[in-house]
């Protein structure tokens, strides 16, 4: 046996350690591709968490940006990313929607009294029929919609401060002033 057929398997364990590190390293893992980008948001009919003898749909998100929040209280990563909505919530007026995903209405309510309400409206979606309509992967996952109800961005995974500054912030201030122009161009 040849000294060179002993780095042939050196060879290929560093030949498969580069190829993982280039297809890790190729798009954001974050940002999975959705079906719905640039497209309507489904037609929906949701209890609401809070008022379960109240029906939401999709008209009540049309007419300014809406952030939809898939969560869940058994998500460790949903309770990570919860004081970031609470902040956003305080400091914006985008609307909020939550979307409880395959959870048990009790333990959300409880979620919510403890930690704080960051959504304008909670949706009840225990049997995750609507996360299905969405093509959700788990949780979190939150969709950035524009005034018109048309998912503009789609993001897998925790909103923390530098991605709400970095990804989801200009986006929403882009749509804020597009819809500005929109109204002052009737005139």
């Amino acid at each position: 046996m040849s000294r060179a057929s002993l780095f042939v398997p050196l060879g290929i364990f560093i030949s498969i350690l580069a190829l993982g590190y280039v297809g890790f390293s190729l798009d954001a893992r974050n940002q999975l591709p959705s079906a719905l980008l640039g497209k309507p948001f489904p037609e929906f009919s949701a209890t609401s968490l809070l008022r379960p003898d109240v029906k939401i749909t999709k008209a009540e998100l049309l007419g300014r940006p809406v952030l939809v929040n898939v969560w869940a209280t058994w998500c460790p990563t949903c309770k990570s990313e919860h004081e970031q909505l609470m902040r956003i919530a305080a400091t914006t007026d985008v609307l909020m929607v939550g979307v409880d995903y395959k959870d048990t209405p009790e333990r959300a309510i409880q979620w919510l009294e403890q930690y704080g309400n960051p959504y304008d409206y909670v949706l009840d979606d225990r049997d995750g029929s609507l996360g299905i309509e969405l093509g959700v992967y788990g949780a979190p996952e939150t969709f950035l919609l524009n005034a018109s109800g048309e998912v503009v961005y789609k993001r897998v995974g925790d909103i923390n401060v530098r991605i709400w500054e970095n990804e989801l912030l200009p986006r929403f201030q882009a749509l804020e002033i597009a819809m500005r122009g929109q109204s002052g161009a009737g005139r």
